[in-house]
């Protein structure tokens, strides 16, 4: 029998147990035993003790990774962080820098994330979620149904990493005229499918579609603000399949209520911690900005579920597994997230190309660390395809 790992998981659900069980019994992980702990909680720092005995750590979106529960978790002897995720905005890298490793999931399933976004936009375009719930109530009526041809109209995509790519693709194949935005042009990729990269402002004032493919970074926090949202036409459909505060949600409530959007389909909101992947329709849901939201008949709001395909899922918990596998087996963590990197010789070569791993007690006195401050863009912490680099753009 082979090494056992104990793994604590926060804030699974019946999927996540479902998928990691059955994933852990494939046999490609070297002999590794994992032994699982599945906690309903999210990690905090009053939950965190709970990771007692336990060698790795697992978490999620909302789960949060702070400097106290950095701590709580190092006293207790983790050594290792795995998100069954992409983005890690809910991580303190710096906290964890020299003290936990965490790794993430870059890339578990993009179709899964584009095919919801583009399941959005036709369900809204076409209103067929009224549709559905008037003919269940025996209304056959047309009127208030009328919706808009997508051939020949302009979609924009902010983000074109591995998600937005495909979802470009797709537009494409609608017949749109595809504008794309991002701080990493694929020039190759544009000319492809005859799309354009432009200016924001310039995608803003011309797209009918606008679909939000990027990582949350300070920097782009409320990209979709009360200014941006003065530029676009009345026709806009905004999808939003990426993070919660990449949009002001209070000046998309007002946008809506004047009118100066067609619609909104979104799956994540930016206060959906407490809400989101639970039942709360025998309670009062106390957030008035998301109680709003749900009223509006051209708003379509679903519960973070863009990933949630068998695909996905099978990926996620391969992927994640493997993590905790190449930590155990001493191999390169191709997916350990990076907080510093260093320079070696002239070069801008990140300590994993050459260790394995960003850092360990036995290279960060050896080499140089650089001490410029963690670049979220540069690293590109969603779904890109840029590697990590000294924070040089």
């Amino acid at each position: 029998m082979g090494k056992t790992i104990k793994i604590a998981f926060f804030d699974t659900k019946p999927y996540d147990r479902l998928w990691f069980e059955k994933t852990a019994q494939t046999g490609e992980f070297g002999g590794i035993v994992f032994q699982f702990s599945f906690f309903d909680a999210k990690l905090s720092r009053e939950t965190a003790p709970l990771a007692a005995g336990h060698d790795v750590v697992c978490i999620f979106v909302n789960d949060h990774m702070d400097s106290s529960v950095t701590e709580i978790l190092a006293d207790n002897g983790v050594e290792l962080v795995v998100l069954r995720c992409a983005g890690y905005n809910n991580v303190d890298l710096e906290a964890v820098w020299e003290r936990i490793h965490v790794a993430r999931v870059p890339a578990y399933s993009p179709h899964a994330v584009a095919e919801h976004a583009v399941s959005l936009l036709t369900t809204l375009n076409r209103r067929i979620h009224t549709a559905y719930n008037r003919t269940r109530d025996g209304n056959f009526a047309l009127s208030g149904l009328v919706g808009r041809d997508l051939h020949g109209q302009t979609a924009g995509v902010i983000g074109t990493g591995k998600i937005g790519k495909i979802f470009a693709r797709i537009m494409s194949g609608f017949g749109m005229k595809v504008l794309l935005d991002d701080l990493y042009p694929d020039q190759a990729f544009a000319t492809e499918i005859g799309a354009h990269y432009v200016s924001r402002e310039e995608l803003l004032r011309n797209a009918d579609v606008i679909s939000l493919h990027c990582p949350l970074t300070p920097e782009n926090r409320y990209l979709i603000n009360e200014e941006s949202l003065t530029l676009v036409k009345r026709s806009l459909i905004l999808i939003n399949t990426g993070r919660g505060g990449l949009i002001d949600t209070r000046a998309l409530v007002e946008a809506l209520k004047e009118g100066r959007i067609r619609g909104a389909g979104l799956d994540v909101y930016e206060e959906e911690e407490h809400y989101f992947f639970e039942d709360w329709s025998m309670e009062p849901i106390k957030d008035d900005v998301l109680v709003r939201l749900l009223q509006f008949p051209n708003v379509l709001l679903t519960s973070h579920q863009a990933f949630l395909t068998e695909e996905a899922l099978s990926e996620i918990a391969r992927v994640t597994l493997g993590n905790v596998a190449s930590w155990v087996r001493g191999e390169k963590l191709e997916n350990e997230i990076c907080y510093q990197c260093t320079r070696i010789a002239e070069g801008k070569t990140c300590v994993r190309e050459v260790t394995g791993t960003c850092w360990s007690k036995a290279n960060t006195t050896e080499l140089p660390v650089c001490t410029r401050s963690f670049d979220p863009e540069s690293h590109r912490s969603e779904d890109g395809d840029e590697p990590c680099n000294d924070g040089v753009k």
